[in-house]
């Protein structure tokens, strides 16, 4: 089986979709459609040049039976796959162990195809089949919230991350719900096409403008998509503690690391410096202080971990362009005004 990575985004993307009993169809809708639309997106431009190729699989041999009652039309059985470059493990209803436990030949086919490391893209409890395979061992991995405990006690191999949305562990990824798929599909979308197709893509699948897989890798604003763990800790870490002051050096004793391997890890990460990381955190909750609260300004500056409002309100013009005062008026003008 050959599952090559795209060679510089110019080969064809070959996505396998897996169907089995009580699949809930937006976990294989979504990603189809979100795909198929990058890919007509793209051969506006380049009309000849189709780089996606959708396969959705039944395990059942049949047509994929929807817990809602609906059916997806489905010719193709695992045998009928002989190249894949990302496998998508769509979400199921109700408890998924039985479900895992009722297909021992898809398990053995999985571990297989994995060896030949394709992306693989688990939607919520989707990622019980990777860890029943035995593919997330000694891995960070996440599900459907719902079932946090048992995933845990039936995997304790599994590095079970309750509080992410999105998880990659190399090419793995495991979301914890339906709608963070999305976010998955435009990371892999401008991976395989470009900034300007996701850029399209989301305008159409989510809620606002700007690519929404940078924000939800966590489940707090802020995180690039990467999978460095100690870098992961230290960013929520920042998060949790952004108000306080932060001793840097105690974070690397704490992570097991050096300066200079912190500054070097982190950069690679997250394309920021630490404190330049922490500066965007305190400047976002700022921001949404000055446009929720009545707050003055040096009020707003203690509460972000600035005890100096003078050099709070420089840094804020800096990098926002506009004083704290005029970035007030500005969102609460365009928050207030009636659209008539």
């Amino acid at each position: 089986m050959n599952t090559a990575k795209p060679d510089n985004n110019r080969d064809i993307l070959h996505v396998t979709l897996i169907g089995y009993k009580k699949v809930l169809g937006t976990s294989i809708t979504i990603p189809m459609e979100m795909l198929n639309a990058a890919d007509l997106i793209a051969r506006i431009h380049h009309p000849k040049k189709q780089r996606l190729k959708l396969q959705v699989v039944s395990l059942d041999k049949t047509d994929i039976q929807l817990n809602a009652g609906l059916q997806i039309r489905c010719d193709l059985t695992l045998e009928d796959i002989d190249q894949t470059d990302m496998l998508i493990l769509p979400a199921m209803w109700g408890n998924p162990l039985g479900v895992v436990k009722k297909y021992p030949e898809f398990l053995d086919w999985l571990r297989k195809t994995a060896a030949n490391k394709p992306m693989i893209c688990a939607v919520g409890t989707g990622s019980y089949f990777l860890a029943e395979a035995g593919l997330l061992d000694g891995l960070v991995a996440t599900t459907h919230w719902y079932y946090f405990d048992q995933f845990e006690s039936q995997y304790p191999k599994v590095q079970l991350k309750r509080e992410r949305f999105i998880t990659k562990s190399g090419r793995i990824y495991c979301t914890g719900s339906v709608n963070s798929v999305r976010d998955v599909m435009l990371h892999i979308i401008e991976q395989h096409y470009d900034e300007q197709v996701a850029n399209q893509v989301s305008s159409h699948f989510t809620h606002e403008l700007k690519l929404s897989y940078t924000t939800s890798f966590l489940n707090i604003p802020g995180q690039n998509f990467h999978d460095d763990e100690s870098i992961i800790n230290i960013q929520e870490r920042m998060h949790q503690l952004f108000n306080t002051e932060i001793n840097m050096q105690s974070l690397t004793d704490e992570f097991d690391l050096t300066q200079r391997s912190l500054n070097r890890r982190f950069k690679k990460a997250t394309g920021l410096s630490p404190l330049q990381y922490l500066q965007q955190i305190r400047l976002d909750k700022a921001k949404e202080l000055l446009k929720t609260t009545n707050l003055n300004v040096s009020e707003v500056a203690d509460s972000v971990g600035y005890t100096d409002a003078a050099y709070f309100s420089a840094l804020f013009k800096r990098k926002v362009s506009l004083s704290p005062g005029e970035y007030r008026r500005l969102v609460r003008k365009k928050i207030f005004k009636l659209d008539i």
